[in-house]
């Protein structure tokens, strides 16, 4: 059996990829509707100028995990931060030292992308990342967020 691995998402894995944010989104107790998504991603994913960077947890030929982030800008800090949207293992890679390491890739990608920090978002019920993220050094800061959809 071999050790997972983390490297870049590439186009034969985005209906995985899609499957992942389903659970995602399930495990947030949130909304997913995956039609269409895998379209979209590929767009934003391997443009000339992708809007969307993903990495992505690969064991024994499939994927059981993933992450995606993008460069933003900061009017208070007048520089570039590095978004993750989102984190995801299946429940059993959980606790095994990948999110470390996917944090960890995220941190060089931020430096590759010239960016000065990381900022990044989870429920407040999932006290399981609040810890994780604690643990490595996180800091929170409390804010509402909305949504305003047309």
């Amino acid at each position: 059996m071999s050790l997972p691995h983390i490297r870049p998402v590439v186009q034969e894995d985005l209906n995985d990829l899609v499957e992942l944010c389903s659970l995602h989104a399930a495990y947030e107790r949130s909304e997913y509707q995956a039609r269409g998504k895998q379209k979209i991603l590929e767009k934003y994913l391997f443009s000339e100028q992708p809007a969307l960077y993903s990495l992505v947890v690969e064991h024994d030929g499939n994927l059981v995990g993933y992450t995606t982030y993008t460069r933003q800008f900061s009017t208070w800090d007048a520089s570039y931060y590095l978004y993750m949207d989102c984190l995801y293992l299946k429940e059993n890679y959980r606790g095994r030292g990948i999110g470390l390491e996917l944090m960890n890739k995220i941190k060089d990608a931020a430096a590759q992308l010239q960016c000065s920090h990381i900022q990044w978002q989870t429920p407040d019920f999932n006290v399981r990342a609040i810890k994780f993220y604690q643990r490595i050094g996180g800091v929170s800061k409390s804010k509402e967020r909305f949504f305003w959809y047309d």
